[in-house]
């Protein structure tokens, strides 16, 4: 059997959330039964400061309660339903996720134990909780077994060093939107800012990819992923970038696309 991983990887966007809540145990199982590469989820601290995983900073979208995140402790969170939302938005029964809580950190760790593939973790945090976010992360996955698997990951770039600090077995990426072309004049800037706080790989809006960036990333030597990319189109054209991840909402669509490719030659 053809051990050797295909490229692009196919990595899933807080879990296979296409087809179930996203940043949530049933996604991330859906994720991994679709045949992922990797996976991908956000974290940010609960009030007692323990990393749950979650992207928005309040439960208006995913629960239509107004309350932030950082007031309420992991076990409060953990009783909340972040599933029902998702039934309602996407015609699926309301019932079939309803049970869904907000995991932590450590719970969605214990469920990958046995996963092989790629780990991101996007820290969500603002300059007040950086450091402790970042402190807390490095404390819970330094020493697993899964460490060599993980990427941390954030739009704040001064997490980079922090986590390098204090584990430096874990991985990093720079995460760059499209609205950074406001701040700067060229793409491959992004490359050497990166460089400069040193990240490990680039993580980018799939509209940032060009084939100029690419080079300059490889001068580098910097790996690059695009987000969220759903569209099939992107495998091949992920390919013929050099590019080594595609981060999705629908994995499964994606991996289809990718074999499909790989059996034509």
């Amino acid at each position: 059997m053809d051990q050797t991983p295909h490229r692009p990887l196919i990595i899933a966007h807080r879990g296979a959330s296409s087809v179930a809540p996203e940043n949530t145990i049933a996604a991330f199982r859906k994720a991994i039964e679709a045949g992922a590469d990797g996976i991908e989820f956000d974290v940010r601290l609960a009030r007692d400061g323990i990393p749950v995983v979650i992207h928005d900073a309040t439960l208006k979208r995913t629960n239509k309660a107004d309350l932030a995140i950082s007031d309420l402790t992991s076990k409060e969170l953990a009783a909340i339903d972040v599933g029902s939302w998702f039934g309602r938005r996407a015609g699926f029964s309301q019932m079939e996720y309803a049970s869904e809580p907000i995991p932590t950190l450590a719970d969605t760790l214990r469920f990958l134990q046995d996963f092989r593939g790629e780990i991101f973790i996007e820290l969500k945090c603002g300059k007040g909780d950086l450091d402790p976010l970042a402190s807390a992360v490095c404390r819970e996955v330094k020493n697993l077994r899964l460490a060599s698997q993980i990427i941390i990951k954030s739009f704040r770039l001064a997490v980079i060093p922090r986590v390098h600090e204090q584990a430096p077995r874990l991985r990093t990426a720079a995460l760059f939107a499209p609205k950074v072309l406001t701040l700067l004049r060229k793409r491959k800037h992004l490359v050497e800012i990166a460089a400069e706080f040193g990240a490990d790989e680039l993580s980018i809006h799939y509209s940032l990819a060009t084939r100029r960036l690419m080079e300059k990333a490889r001068i580098y030597g910097l790996p690059v992923t695009v987000w969220t990319a759903d569209n099939p189109r992107w495998v091949k054209r992920g390919a013929l970038l050099g590019i080594k991840a595609i981060i999705t909402n629908d994995p499964a669509r994606l991996l289809a696309r990718r074999e499909e490719l790989r059996e034509n030659g």
